[in-house]
């Protein structure tokens, strides 16, 4: 069926839980039934509350589905049997609600997509505390965190937004009086989420949310009716992302300014240096992000080691008309290094307004940078020792010398223990060394001596060159250190990368093998490639290694996005930044190992075609023979009857009716089987289970299927089997036919059942010649004929067609020797969770 319209959407807002939401939708929901729409309930929370459960008197109500999560069980919405029903108007109670885990999808906003996708129209309930943009403002009103949010593009995109109002001073007395909370939570209910500051304060957030979105009616509905209005700029606001914590409070509220005008456009950018690694945490600007999807605007990065001017200029370039920065996190004291990037900003902006936005994390110091020594961290102690108590322990050793002639001894031996600091400490550590050691050379070895005077002009010369030989013997011995370190990182990244390749080279595309090389080269403890349909869609896991993997990316300790739809993502440990080019390649070896086999599916799918046209095929060149013989009875019989010349006797007349008839209904059985088969090749065969009593339906199906004699034997006593009746009653005929056809006249066929286990058993008997052991499983497949068998016992479908049936309801169907000869066919189908015979059900 093709959908050819959207259903509608209807929200009702409130501020506060308790302001008669869900009253409202079922009041509408009963003023829309009582004139004839027809209306289910898809889920509706009333929350014990008498007057909400009241109005669900007379509505259809859609049972739920039952979940198990983490030992408990939980009832959600079930859309598929919404879908099934088809109503016009579905009622789906708290938009924000999350699903368990096991639901079509995570969020209930996601159903209600899905709903009106199919044409149905849909109303819902929300909270203005629920709405993404304002979540972090509520939470500072309320103190109380919201951890069910809905983008706000889901409520704005709404055909119809009605406020739910009510004064705060009513809902309060609503409280009291127990029309919302149990009396046991009234209390403290006042006392907290429900004082009046709170009430007023959500009361007017939600205001100010519905007045915007009057005012895109209003606008609309100008537009659709050509009338004449002012058109002001549209906003297009830029705020600046450092990766902080801050990141979220900056992003709701440029978004809410955008939000304010029409047409308001928010881009979040974030400036990385050039060269030095970034300080900011890639998993945080990940989930921001997210964040600024799903509020709609776009996220950009740019390249610059001068912040300010990397900012300014990308604001300049998309024209914004605004920049929204957050207050710096630097001390006071760190102020004497520059103004920061805010001042800066706001002196060279121009025309464009900067508004700084205060946060919990300004002025508290920015986050500790990563350490990036050359040395492990017990070398760089020990360094630190050596290089603050080596230049006194050496001038203690050289003390007895003081005053000879060998300061050049004492200079090149100074410099050693610098050396040696530097090799084995780093390069803070020998320049510390060479502090020290050029100050006691000076002090205690230089004449005159005790003083840091220096009498001659050569010592001078002496003492400046062995400063500037400490300290670059320091810098060269770190700079050759680090270009080791990146040797050896680059040739582990080389071995790495040549595995990549390799696996290309080799043919190996295994997505678990490749996943396991990520966990063992990246020592993680487990490693997951997730997928999603589209940029708001559920992520699912492709192929997963390790212990615990994680199912999302914000779940994931390190996230490597491929592309809209496609992250690898990592759990164990918090990897350095540089190691991302490596990652990106797994990364990419990844999405090519999954697109392999997406083509190697399609490749699948094109050799199936491949076959079924064989199979086609096969069908024209049967049909055109196997049709010719029923055809060419039937006219030859009515070509008979309608010669005028000859006078027919009665038993002749008769004679060729018969054969009229006979042709008939082979030739209907060869068409039936036909468009059955096709059917089960196209995979359009739908079973509608229900309970269904062999006893009454045997019976009826053994007569339709043949005039031969069959012998049924089928207990009142058996329990119901769970089948669709058409399709068994297909399958019994088909399994019949063929049974006759292969029993000499004078013998009859049996059709008995039995209970085997929580199944039953249908067997039916012919005592023809049988079938050997390695034709039994050829007999089933399509225009199977064994042995020498004429054409005229039918094309080779009837069993063919069994089975495709009989599988199409959960059930079996195989192939037996007959003991004394001959061959049985066991249908088996599930046993119903009833045991009672469906009263009416035709016989």
């Amino acid at each position: 069926m093709q959908i050819s319209r959207r259903g509608t959407l209807r929200v009702y807002l409130g501020a506060a839980p308790g302001v008669g939401k869900t009253y409202a939708m079922l009041d509408e929901a009963r003023r829309r039934f009582d004139r004839g729409t027809d209306v289910v309930v898809a889920v509706v929370e009333c929350h014990n509350r008498p007057h909400t459960e009241a109005m669900l008197a007379g509505l259809e109500i859609v049972p739920r589905r039952q979940l198990s999560y983490r030992e408990g069980s939980f009832a959600e919405m079930d859309v598929d049997a919404v879908l099934a029903r088809r109503p016009r108007l579905a009622l789906v109670d708290e938009l924000a609600h999350t699903n368990v885990p096991g639901s079509r999808h995570e969020k209930r906003w996601q159903d209600i997509d899905t709903l009106l996708d199919a044409g149905i129209d849909v109303i819902s309930t929300i909270n203005v505390q629920h709405l993404e943009s304002l979540n972090d403002v509520v939470e500072s009103i309320t103190g109380v965190p919201q951890r069910e949010t809905v983008p706000d593009g889901v409520v704005r995109r709404a055909d119809q937004i009605e406020l739910v109002d009510m004064a705060p001073e009513a809902l309060r007395r609503r409280l009291e009086h127990g029309d919302v909370y149990t009396p046991d939570k009234i209390d403290a209910a006042l006392a907290n989420y429900f004082r009046v500051g709170n009430l007023t304060a959500l009361r007017e957030l939600a205001l100010l949310w519905v007045a915007d979105r009057v005012d895109e009616y209003l606008r609309a509905y100008r537009d659709e009716h050509g009338m004449e209005t002012s058109r002001p700029t549209r906003e297009r606001i830029v705020v600046a992302l450092t990766g902080g914590p801050e990141g979220d409070t900056l992003i709701r509220r440029a978004a809410r300014i955008a939000g304010r005008g029409p047409g308001g456009e928010l881009l979040a950018v974030h400036v990385s240096p050039s060269e030095a690694l970034s300080e900011s945490s890639p998993m945080e600007l990940a989930r921001q992000r997210r964040l600024v999807d799903s509020l709609g605007g776009t996220f950009h990065s740019v390249v610059g080691d001068d912040v300010a001017g990397a900012l300014l200029d990308f604001a300049r370039g998309v024209d914004a008309t605004r920049i929204v920065l957050g207050c710096s996190r630097r001390t006071r004291r760190e102020y004497v290094f520059g103004p920061g990037v805010g001042a800066t900003v706001a002196a060279r902006a121009g025309d464009i307004v900067t508004q700084l936005v205060t946060h919990e994390h300004a002025g508290r110091g920015r986050p500790d940078r990563p350490r990036r020594s050359t040395v492990p961290r017990g070398r760089a102690i020990a360094g630190w020792v050596t290089a603050l108590l080596g230049p006194p322990a050496l001038t203690a050793a050289l003390m007895p010398t003081r005053g000879t002639a060998t300061l050049p001894v004492d200079m090149l031996l100074f410099l050693l223990l610098t050396l040696v600091v530097a090799l084995f400490g780093g390069l803070w550590q020998a320049v510390t060394t060479a502090v020290l050691a050029s100050t006691m050379v000076d002090y205690y070895f230089t004449p005159p001596l005790d003083t840091l005077d220096i009498a001659a002009p050569g010592n001078v010369f002496a003492f400046l060159v062995f400063v500037v030989m400490a300290l670059a013997v320091a810098s060269v011995v770190d700079r050759a250190a680090r270009r080791t370190q990146q040797a050896a990182r680059g040739q582990r990244e080389a071995e790495t990368l040549g595995f990549l390749a390799g696996t290309v080279l080799r043919g190996e595309r295994a997505l678990p093998a490749l996943l396991e090389r990520v966990r063992t080269t990246f020592g993680m403890e487990s490693v997951a490639l997730l997928r999603r349909d589209g940029p708001r869609g559920v992520w699912t896991s492709v192929d997963a290694v390790g212990a615990d993997p994680p199912t999302r990316p914000d779940a994931a300790d390190v996230e490597v996005p491929i592309d809209d739809s496609l992250a690898l993502v990592l759990s164990g440990r918090t990897l350095p930044a540089d190691t991302r080019r490596v990652l990106g390649a797994f990364a990419a070896q990844a999405a090519l190992v999954l697109e392999w086999r997406a083509l190697r599916a399609e490749a699948e799918e094109a050799r199936l075609l491949g076959e079924r046209h064989s199979v086609d095929t096969a069908l024209f060149a049967t049909v055109a023979r196997d049709l010719r013989a029923p055809l060419v009875a039937i006219k030859s019989g009515s070509s008979g009857l309608r010669a005028e010349e000859v006078a027919w006797a009665r038993t002749d007349r008769a004679e060729l009716l018969a054969t009229i008839e006979a042709g008939a209904d082979r030739l209907d059985r060869l068409i039936g089987n036909l468009l059955d088969m096709s059917r089960l090749r196209m995979g359009t065969i739908e079973p509608l289970p229900v309970d269904i009593a062999l006893d009454e339906v045997v019976p009826g199906a053994v007569v339709r299927a043949t005039p031969g004699t069959v012998r049924v034997c089928v207990p009142e006593t058996l329990p119901t089997v769970r089948a669709d009746p058409e399709l068994f009653e297909r399958v019994v005929a088909n399994l019949v036919a063929n049974a006759v056809l292969h029993t000499p006249p004078d013998t009859p066929v049996e059709v008995a059942a039995e209970e085997v286990g929580d199944r039953i058993a249908l067997r039916v008997v012919d005592r023809g010649p049988g079938l050997p052991d390695e034709a039994k499983a050829r007999v089933f497949e399509a225009f199977a004929r064994h042995g020498d068998a004429h054409r005229s016992r039918g094309v080779g479908l009837g069993l063919a067609v069994a089975r495709g049936f009989a599988e199409a309801m959960a059930g079996t169907l195989t192939a037996e020797d007959t003991p004394g000869g001959g061959l049985t066919m066991v249908l088996t189908l599930p046993v119903s969770t009833t045991t009672h015979h469906p009263e009416g059900f035709p016989s």
